[in-house]
This record gives structure tokens, sequence and C-alpha cells, in this order.
């Protein structure tokens, strides 16, 4: 009996361990997990009950009967078992959080990621998300987002990326973002935020984009953001700030890859230090008032693609050699758009021009005061789209080899002193939608192949000594043509019933020539046609009584 009662004892002692174990188990279990359970469910509730539409029905998942875990956008951890890590929300049309966003959302203490990007999120920015001390990752960009951005987003010490752009917060960068210490990626724009950029900025050495553009920030750039090396992405565009740029910037961010600060009211010169970023692809410093030379060591930059330095006051020079710049970027092999447009360069293209890049889509040096001739060699630019050297001082012929550009959409070369003939080749051009040659010296006729090409959208010969008859094939263009100018000139003949083919014309402008005879009441059939000028011409007087509905 004794052995029994001994057997007995230590089963039961077992048993009391067992229970001790799962008593202690379940009190353990509700002090650490369904405590926490029951406050993300709340948080995620409240998310829930702040959405006023959900048109794709992600949502729809969000049930008593399913665990919260298992809920669409809801990532939990393994670690931490029940606790979320991240709500994903990206591009779903959410609409909803007027007035702030949920304040239970702060007590999701383990959520690494918030993605809300994308909706139509209509609040202010809840200091309670600010509790989230473990988020790395927080985007709420492009919603409906207002007010101030709080300062005690500067608290989220581990926070990796900051993307709060396309939203509408006021008021000033906070200066507290400076202790965002690991911080890579800070992107604020297209907002209405104001006042100066934070010299604090300067303390984030890890930062590799800092993207501000389309603001109202005013001052200079600070100083402390040249320490940023590390910096890929440095985008200003669209802002009021001022000052010159600093002269080492190139050796400041020897990785940087995209220089936007465009549109604002920098000046000075051009940093020769640019060369020394050689892996910028974009550089984009128009519409500033920088002043002097375009660096002539560009041609540095390998990996250029984007080069844009329109709307300034570049070049002047009483040497006339403001474009010697162009030689050195024959070594840009990869370059794709370079854009001078509105500046004071003088001198005449040279030649080189011919050996850039053959990947580049896109030229414009108009409205600068370059003179000498186009060269015929440009041809060698096979894949060119866009060449535009209008408001000069070109002379000469339009090279009859331009023709072979097959894959020229607009060619402008208005507002200069160009002579001779029209080339018949540009009828060769069957993707161009844009040819304005208005205000040369160019004579004889039109070259009726020039209406052959179905994608023709502007044509402008204007204020030339073009002769002739307009061509009939202009009349069969009734599915492109929008904008005709052919005024000021001395073309003669009539003015064909066919003319009201053009369906699609917006605007007709055939006035001071030399055409006669009846105007067309065909005209009228040109419903969408908004501007009409046939005046100093010899038509009949009498107008037909259907172009009243015009």
């Amino acid at each position: 009996m004794e052995v029994v009662c001994s057997n007995i004892n230590g089963v039961r002692s077992i048993i009391l361990m067992i229970m001790l174990c799962v008593i202690f188990w379940t009190t353990f279990s509700r002090s650490t997990g369904i405590n926490s359970t029951s406050t993300d469910r709340l948080a995620l509730m409240a998310f829930k009950h702040g959405i006023n539409r959900d048109p794709l029905g992600v949502l729809s998942s969000w049930k008593d009967s399913i665990h919260y875990c298992r809920w669409t956008g809801v990532n939990c951890s393994h670690k931490h078992i029940d606790r979320e890590t991240s709500l994903i929300f990206r591009s779903y049309g959410l609409v909803g959080f007027h007035g702030e966003i949920p304040l239970e959302l702060g007590g999701l203490f383990r959520l690494s990621v918030l993605e809300l990007s994308n909706n139509s999120f209509e609040s202010t920015f809840s200091i309670n998300l600010t509790k989230c001390s473990d988020l790395l990752y927080l985007h709420l960009i492009n919603n409906k987002l207002q007010g101030k951005i709080p300062a005690e987003v500067g608290f989220l010490s581990k926070l990796l990326i900051l993307g709060l752009s396309k939203n509408y917060f006021t008021g000033s960068i906070p200066a507290s973002l400076g202790n965002l210490s690991s911080l890579l990626q800070l992107n604020l724009l297209k907002n209405n935020l104001e006042g100066r950029i934070p010299e604090e900025l300067g303390r984030i050495t890890n930062l590799t984009r800092l993207d501000l553009k389309y603001n109202k920030l005013t001052g200079t750039i600070p100083y402390s953001l040249y320490n940023l090396s590390a910096l890929l992405a440095f985008d200003f565009i669209s802002n009021q700030l001022s000052g010159t740029v600093h002269p080492d910037i190139g050796l400041a961010f020897p990785r940087l890859i995209e220089l936007t600060i465009a549109y604002n009211r920098f000046t000075g010169p051009i940093p020769v230090s640019l060369s020394n970023a050689c892996n910028l692809v974009t550089i984009q410093f128009q519409g500033n008032h920088f002043i002097g030379k375009v660096p002539r060591d560009l041609g540095m930059l390998d990996n250029a693609q984007f080069i844009s330095m329109a709307g300034n006051q570049l070049g002047g020079s009483t040497t006339g050699d403001d474009l010697s710049f162009i030689l050195s970027l024959v070594n840009c092999t990869q370059l794709q758009y370079l854009i001078f447009e509105d500046n004071s360069l003088r001198g005449s293209l040279p030649s080189t021009i011919a050996n850039l890049s053959t990947q580049i889509l896109f030229i414009d040096f108009g409205k600068n005061q370059i003179q000498g001739t186009v060269p015929s060699a440009i041809a060698n630019l096979a894949n060119l789209q866009i060449f535009v050297m209008a408001d000069n001082r070109l002379t000469g012929n339009i090279p009859p080899i331009i023709g072979k550009l097959h894959k020229l959409r607009a060619f402008e070369l208005f507002g200069s002193e160009l002579s001779g003939r029209i080339p018949y080749s540009l009828g060769n051009l069957t993707l161009l939608s844009s040819l304005y040659l208005h205000e040369n010296n160019l004579f004889g006729e039109i070259p009726p192949n020039l209406a052959t090409s179905q994608n023709l959208l502007y044509l402008t010969v204007s204020n030339n000594n073009l002769n002739g008859s307009i061509p009939k094939e202009f009349y069969g263009l009734s599915s492109s043509l929008l904008f005709l100018y052919f005024s000021d000139n001395a073309l003669t003949g009539l003015l064909p019933l066919e003319v009201g083919n053009m369906m699609n014309l917006v605007a007709l402008n055939l006035s001071n020539n030399r055409l006669s005879g009846a105007l067309p009441d065909t005209l009228a059939k040109c419903l969408m046609i908004e501007y009409l000028r046939l005046d100093r011409n010899f038509f009949h007087e009498e107008i037909p009584t259907t172009l009243q509905t015009l």
C-alpha cells in the first residue's frame, strides 16, 4: 500500500505541476497576448470605421470570424504572436479619415510599415502615430492630408523612409526631422510647405534622397546640406529658393544621380565642379537666373541622359563661343535630352552637334542669339524626335537631308533669317506632328507632300515669301490637322469646296495673301474652328450665310 500511495502521490504531484503550468501560461498569455490582441484589434477596427468608401472591397475580409492577421493588408509578426508589423493599403482608392487619422493606430507598437499611399484620406497627421516607435517605413503619399507636419515625427528614430508627398501639408519643415539619423529617404514634394529648409537636415548623414520640390520654400540652400555625401537625389524644383549654388556641389555629392533645382531664383554661375559628380543622369537647372558660360567639361558626365538649363541668362560672351561646350558632350553616349532654350547663347551651331549620342531624342536651343547655318550632318541623329532652333539668327537654307530623320515629330525653325525653298523631303517625315517655319525668308511653293502625314497637327509657314496655290492635298487632312497658318505670303488661287473636309480644324489663318474667288459655304462644316482669318485677300465680298454658324 505504501508503494501504491507513493505512486499515487507522485502522479498527483505531476498533475498538480501541470495544472500550475497551465494556470501560469494562461495568466501570462492574458497579460501579454490577449491584452495586446485586444488593443491591436481595436486599433484595426478604428481604422476600418474611419473608411467611408472602399471601392475595391479590400476590407471585406475584415470579419470577426477571421483572425485579423489574415485580413487583407495586415501582416503579423512571427516572433511576437498576433502583433501587426505592417499595414499596406497602397492604391486601393479608399476614402475616409475625415478629421484625423484614428488615434488608436498609435497603439500598434510593433508596427514597422505603414503604407497608405494613393488613396483619398482627408485628415491631419495624428501625433499618436509617432508612438509607433518601431516604424521603419511611413508612406502617406498622394492623399488629402492637411495641417502641419508634427515635430513629434522626429521621435521615430528607427525610420528609414518618410513619404508625405502630394498632400496639402502647410507650415514649415520641422527641424526635428534632423533627429532621424537612420533616415534614407525624405519625400515631401507637392505640398504647401513654406519657410526655410532647416539646417538640421544636414545631420541625416545616411540620407540618399531629399525631395522637396513643388512647395513654397524660401531662403538659400543650407550649407549643412552639402555634408550629405550619400545623396543620390537632390530635388528642389519649383520653390522660391535663392542665392548661389555652392561651387563644390559636384565634390560634395560624388554619388549624385539626380540634381534638379529648376524654377527657383538661383543666381551666379553654373558650378564647374558638376563634372565631378560622375554618376549624374539628370540635371535640371532651368528657370533660374544663372549667368556666365556653360561648363566645358560636362562631357565628363558619361551617364548623363537629361541636361536642361533653359530659361536662364547663360552666354552673352563677346567672343561668340558660348556653344563650345557642345564639343565635350559627344562623350555623353547616353544623352537623350539637351535643352538650352531661352538664354543668351552666341556663336554658330558647331557641326559637332551631329556627333552627339545616337540616342538623343530632344534638342532645343530656341530663343538664343545663335547664328550661322543648320548643319547638314544633323541627319546623323537618327533617333531625333524634337529639334528646336526657333528665334535665333540662322541663315542659309533648310538642309534637305533633314528628311532622313524619320522619327522626327516636331521641327521648329521659326523666327530666323532662313532663305531658300521648303525642302520637298520634309514630306518624308510621316511622324511629324508640328512644323513651324514662320517668320523667315523662305520662298517658292508649299510642297504638296507635306500634307501626306496623317499625324500632322500644327503647320505654320506664315510671314515668308511663299507663292503658288495652296496644295489641294491639305484639304484631305480631315482627321488630323488642327492649326493651319499660311498668312502673310503671296499665295494665289481659290479656296476649294474641299476645305470643309478639315472638320477638326481649330485655327485657320490665310490672311494677307492673294487668294481670290468665292468663299466656299462648306467652311461651315468645320464646326471645331475657333479662329478664322481670311481678310486682306481678293475674295468676293459676299459672305455665305452658312458661315454664320461658325
